[in-house]
């Protein structure tokens, strides 16, 4: 297997994770956090916004994760490397708008 194939499942899985609360705050109905905010990242966007924003995701996520070379969840380095992504887009996901939501951010409190 190619090396590169593992940094597409790593940023696959980032992206993927990247879509759960974009996409579920969209379903939800409730305003989200995105890039397009003001200011980016911090300040709430549409519904309609966070939708898009997170079926892009998805989208870019199956590109990477079924497109390019044979993802096999049962092979460990590629389930590995796919799971890695996620966690670490999951951890910075808890750290940042944990922040802004009154949850453990960037101060630990």
């Amino acid at each position: 297997m190619h090396p590169l194939h593992l940094l597409a499942y790593f940023v696959g899985g980032a992206m993927l994770m990247n879509a759960l609360p974009h996409v579920l705050a969209g379903a939800m109905g409730r305003k989200f956090p995105s890039p397009f905010a003001k200011p980016p990242g911090k300040g709430l966007s549409s519904t309609l916004v966070n939708m898009l924003w997170g079926f892009g995701n998805l989208i870019v996520a199956y590109l990477l994760v079924c497109q390019v070379g044979r993802f096999d969840p049962r092979d460990a380095a590629q389930a590995a490397s796919l799971a890695l992504g996620m966690l670490l887009l999951g951890l910075g996901h808890a750290w940042h708008f944990g922040g802004l939501n009154g949850g453990a951010g960037p101060d630990l409190a």
